[in-house]
């Protein structure tokens, strides 16, 4: 495999942009790369994960959209991860190979969530076949137990994957096991793994036990605040950080309680950034009026520190 950059920081998990009419709107992606760098200095990608509504597109749609982030990305964005996990062997395999044909930064696969692995060894075969359809592709596993009933932890996964998956390059953690993500980053001695976070309320508890960075859904519209947030936490200006991450918890804290989804996302995504993003795909249906409102008004309301 040829050097690569580290993937460190943020890293945003790609919202699907949709025409009323439900078909994914490929024209917006250029305007949509250039929003993430130039406004929210986000230069990663997260791209068909659980904010893309991966699961509710076709496997055609998937490429169509793989294929428009690496064309617009090229030259702009440092990664491109795709995530190809589906319920399915076969699919994952395609996938992975249309994303190594494509030339993706690295793929990334959850767990199949129907008919679910019961133990490591399980997990581990499966994620093996995938990431033997991509040899030359960094591997990650998507880590999200709240949403797929598995929870075999990750700590215990790491034991000798490297010489089952010579890929494997780290793990998207959206759990709030922040016990198991530490015994992660202790075992990871060498640094050789990256350990993304994906739990963005979460995000400071997680740098201080040496996540490498986050994967997530609000670097979308608040990425140059949580950049500031790593930047007072690198300094080390903790007081700073929590200002940030206790706002953006405030934030969340408030919308998570009027309902808060991918569809309340993408909502929020429009009206922040002045991208449609568009409606959800059924059986989602799209954030209310009254959301939008209250949402836009509690955003407008917070002060960053430093006036940011």
């Amino acid at each position: 495999m040829t050097p690569r950059k580290k993937l460190k920081g943020l890293v945003a998990a790609t919202i699907t942009p949709m025409t009323p009419d439900g078909k994914i709107n490929l024209p917006v992606i250029r305007q949509y790369v250039d929003y993430l760098v130039n406004e929210q200095n986000v230069k990663n990608v997260f791209v068909n994960g659980t904010t893309g509504e991966g699961f509710s597109l076709s496997i055609q749609e998937r490429k169509q959209l793989a294929e428009e982030w690496m064309c617009q990305g090229k030259d702009k964005l440092d990664h491109v991860i795709i995530h190809v996990g589906a319920l399915n062997l076969p699919e994952c395999q395609e996938l992975a190979r249309h994303a190594a044909a494509i030339g993706a930064g690295g793929i990334a696969v959850i767990a199949p969530f129907f008919f679910k692995p019961t133990n490591k060894d399980e997990l581990v075969a499966f994620l093996q076949k995938v990431a033997s359809e991509a040899p030359e592709v960094p591997f990650y596993y998507y880590h999200i137990p709240p949403l797929t009933g598995v929870k075999i932890r990750v700590e215990e996964l790491l034991d000798g994957i490297k010489a089952q998956i010579p890929t494997f390059q780290g793990v998207k953690f959206s759990d709030t096991d922040l016990l198991d993500l530490a015994q992660c980053i202790n075992k990871n001695e060498t640094g050789e793994f990256e350990f993304l976070y994906g739990v963005d309320e979460q995000l400071l508890s997680a740098l201080a036990v040496g996540a490498n960075g986050a994967v997530g859904s609000t670097y979308n519209y608040l990425g140059r605040q949580t950049n500031l947030m790593l930047q007072a936490f690198a300094k080390p200006d903790f007081a700073l950080a929590q200002q940030y991450q206790f706002l953006t918890g405030e934030f969340l804290n408030f919308v998570i309680k009027l309902g808060f989804g991918v569809a309340q996302t993408k909502a929020v995504m429009t009206f922040v950034s002045g991208i449609p993003m568009g409606p959800p795909r059924l059986p989602l249906v799209d954030a209310s009026s009254e959301f939008i409102v209250k949402a836009k008004a509690k955003l407008d309301s917070i002060v960053w520190p430093n006036g940011n």
